[in-house]
């Protein structure tokens, strides 16, 4: 069963999808507005999530690079801001990392009010893992901060979802970019922090 989670002022809720889901983890219609959820993901340790994830690195960062977009390059490069890839209700109830890159220096420590510079990138890539033992890679989720009235919609933020195999599901600076509108719906929620999710407290790391 993969449920549909759509977080609107800080609540999420969840709306059940049918469909057939690929090896991707994402149901195939054509009716995607919201991130497909997962809805028995495994429940990893640490060690177990790190595992899995160095098994796919490579796979996923060969994948996403397809996208061909530059602000990408080498994102796995970049400071990383969790210890272990971490469940994201947000993502689909995917594991997770939180990577940013280094004009995204004040990232970590962003306190209420504070801006992140314009060109700070956050990536966060995810992994599909259930208690079924399925493992694979998901999306990619991107913000790219833009200059000032760039997009006041989107509080001058760009949002980009690519999947897997580098496909581009939607850029809200470019292509279906109705389809990522619900991005920045959600990272309402967080306004206070330069609209930008933190990593949890337990997998958090000094950068």
């Amino acid at each position: 069963m993969i449920k549909r989670h759509l977080q609107v002022g800080g609540i999420v809720a969840a709306i059940a999808v049918s469909g057939f889901v690929s090896a991707t983890g994402f149901a195939q219609n054509t009716d995607q507005d919201a991130h497909l959820a997962i809805e028995n993901p495994a429940d990893l340790s640490k060690v177990d999530a790190n595992s899995h994830y160095k098994s796919l690195s490579k796979r996923m960062q060969r994948g996403y690079a397809a996208a061909q977009l530059d602000l990408l390059m080498n994102y796995q490069a970049w400071p990383l801001f969790n210890d272990a890839p971490y469940i994201s209700a947000t993502h689909g109830q995917r594991y997770v990392n939180s990577y940013a890159n280094r004009m995204a220096h004040n990232y970590g420590t962003l306190q209420e009010g504070e801006v992140l510079p314009v060109g700070s990138v956050l990536a966060k890539d995810s992994m599909t893992v259930t208690d079924e033992g399925n493992v694979h890679p998901g999306a990619l989720f991107v913000m790219e901060k833009l200059p000032a009235g760039a997009n006041p919609e989107t509080a001058d933020w760009r949002y980009i979802m690519v999947m897997p195999d580098g496909s581009l599901f939607g850029d809200t600076m470019g292509f279906r970019a109705p389809e990522v509108a619900y991005c920045h719906v959600c990272h309402e929620a967080v306004a206070d922090r330069d609209y930008t999710f933190y990593v949890p407290e337990d997998y958090r790391v000094e950068n």
